[in-house]
């Protein structure tokens, strides 16, 4: 897919653009973790295909007590321990955790607000499946460009989509690596590091009803006869048409929402220096590093934890961070694709090191100056 031109942001637009940067960031995983051999024992699938061919070493699983809001708030309790933000220096939250929640029709956001007391912040979520984190990115940025008064918000979430799948349904084989845990990001306006870029997606919902549950909606409703058919897990209706719909034209979108965020922030596909993606099959991670000039080590493949969902790419930078793997001035772009299908891509400028985004340049300093 041809990404075609994107112009750079004017010098007169990002010069009104206050700098928000990520402050902290941080991951809840569960304790009980289920292993390559389980998955391949209750899958009937051969280890070596479960290790090789999904890339599942391990992934952690949710127990009783690790409810979806509670691994949100567990991942944002230590967020803002790292950022030393106290709960009540919080204007907004953003869940962007999963669908599947404590309860039906039930916002997790406001009792995550609640049990952190977060009591001047206001709280919504939003739902983009497994790219909720890089929208949300753009959307908490973009929101406090508009409104002043927003000066620090948390972006956090819990998943454990692995509730929803059943490891003996073959058509949902691409799904088995999905696994359970939360994350949490905060943001600040005028934060000197890790300041926020531009961000890009696509939306294609032509495949939109292939991959779902599906009973438990309006179309489906609950009953005895669903739930004794086992048609409350993730199922795939037509799995040929899945795979003639994405097969090589998943990787094309990624790259061009890589390409078009880090375009639009003044930078080139050369100037990246990490890429956190969401886990998928080693042949398809390869592919798009591949098809994006980038080496292994300029990424990491999440081969012991599986997909979390949105909190992949939050896993990826709490990962290299530890490791050492990224330095001041480092360009990163988060990516991921979510079922549905969209695909999107936000960029930052790691630490306080000097942006390539010539428009921050007309600032008179760079994007991490103090």
């Amino acid at each position: 897919m041809d990404s075609g031109h994107v112009p750079q942001a004017s010098a007169a637009v990002a010069s009104s653009r206050p700098r928000i940067g990520l402050m902290a960031l941080a991951t809840y995983l569960p304790e009980h973790v289920q292993d390559a051999a389980y998955l391949a024992g209750e899958s009937g699938l051969p280890l070596e295909v479960v290790r090789e061919k999904l890339g599942i070493h391990a992934k952690h699983r949710a127990g009783p007590a690790d409810q979806t809001s509670a691994m949100a708030v567990w991942a944002a309790e230590r967020a803002l321990a790292r950022a030393g933000v106290g709960p009540l220096e919080l204007d907004l939250i953003l869940y962007s955790g999963s669908m599947h929640k404590d309860f039906y029709v039930w916002s997790a956001a406001n009792r995550i607000q609640h049990l952190l007391g977060a009591k001047n912040a206001y709280a919504f979520e939003l739902v983009a499946l497994c790219t909720t984190n890089v929208l949300a990115l753009k959307v908490a940025r973009d929101l406090m460009t508009a409104d002043p008064r927003l000066r620090t918000v948390l972006i956090c979430g819990g998943h454990r989509t692995a509730d929803l799948i059943n490891l003996r349904d073959p058509s949902a084989r691409f799904l088995y690596n999905l696994s359970d845990g939360g994350s949490a990001m905060v943001l600040r306006r005028d934060h000197p590091a890790n300041v926020l870029l531009e961000s890009a997606f696509i939306t294609d919902g032509s495949l939109s009803e292939l991959v779902m549950i599906p009973a438990g909606g309006v179309r489906l409703p609950t009953s005895h006869q669903t739930l004794n058919a086992g048609q409350h897990s993730f199922h795939v209706s037509d799995v040929q048409a899945l795979k003639a719909g994405l097969d090589g034209i998943s990787e094309q979108r990624f790259v061009h929402v890589v390409r078009e965020a880090v375009t639009a922030s003044g930078c080139s596909l050369a100037d990246i220096a990490f890429l956190a993606i969401n886990h998928m099959k080693p042949s398809m991670h390869r592919r798009i590093l591949s098809m994006l000039e980038l080496r292994d080590d300029q990424s990491l493949y999440l081969s012991d934890y599986g997909h979390i969902g949105a909190p992949d790419q939050v896993l990826a930078l709490e990962l290299a961070t530890a490791a050492g793997r990224l330095r001041d001035g480092d360009l990163v772009v988060l990516a991921s694709a979510g079922l549905g299908f969209t695909w999107g891509a936000t960029a930052l400028r790691w630490g306080e090191g000097a942006a390539c985004l010539s428009s921050e340049s007309a600032n008179g300093s760079s994007a991490a100056s103090n």
